[in-house]
């Protein structure tokens, strides 16, 4: 006996109730976008060069605009695999890691500042820490319970931004480092020199601090992950 719907009745229930979007799919997609804009912000960070800084830029309009369509699907969608607001949550926070990466390069091409290993090293670990997400976001649809162990490693690539994050603050106030950036007798007063050393350390601080905050975006992503896992699982 064919117990399968007529096409007509089915089309016509198909428009009552539209098919469930597959949010597994999109919000990965957003996911893999936010390792290739961590990838492109590590080379940056590695040269310096203008090219590599507007890649990221354009990586992040492009996350823009699949934070948008994600966000429209979910404002339509009649059904959703798991709740609408851990759904929007997880779209905005992984657009936010993408964002600080942009407004990372931009704050040092403002102020003026080359990237310095330190800035490397945390933005090494951002990648790593988005790949996590990526893998357990990707497992969400398959296997939810395998995903913990990447929320996990996550957290722990954020923990790792802020040691180097602590580490570089303490090297950068070092009164033994202040005082190697002062410059020799070069026509300016002792002042002046002074001076233009403490604006360079606080220009750096701020960047530093800039990539410590995206750590804390990347770190509540593992946990909407997480929560996710927990309710699906």
């Amino acid at each position: 006996m064919n117990t399968s719907l007529p096409r007509s009745f089915k089309s016509l229930l198909d428009h009552v109730i539209p098919p469930m979007p597959d949010f597994f799919s999109l919000i990965n997609e957003q996911c893999v976008l936010c390792v290739q804009t961590m990838s492109a912000f590590v080379t940056y960070m590695e040269s310096g060069d203008a090219d590599k800084a507007r890649l990221v830029r354009q990586l992040e309009k492009h996350g823009d605009e699949l934070k948008r369509r994600n966000s429209k699907i979910l404002n339509r969608a009649f059904t959703t695999p798991m709740d609408r607001e851990d759904i929007y949550d997880a779209i905005m926070s992984i657009d936010d890691i993408i964002n600080y990466a942009k407004t990372t390069v931009r704050e040092l091409e403002v102020l003026e500042l080359k990237p310095d290993p330190c800035m490397l090293e945390m933005a090494i670990e951002l990648r790593d820490g988005a790949e996590a997400l990526q893998r357990g976001f990707a497992m969400l649809s398959k296997n939810p319970a395998h995903a913990e162990d990447d929320a996990l490693a996550a957290r722990k690539a954020e923990q790792r931004v802020e040691r180097v994050y602590r580490q570089a603050i303490a090297k950068l106030f070092h009164p033994d480092a202040m005082l190697q950036k002062i410059p020799g007798d070069d026509g300016g007063s002792e002042h002046q020199q002074l001076a233009l050393v403490m604006v360079d350390i606080f220009k750096h601080r701020e960047i530093y601090r800039h990539m410590s905050n995206g750590a804390d975006h990347l770190a509540h992503t593992a946990d909407k992950l997480n929560d996710i896992i927990v309710k699906i699982s």
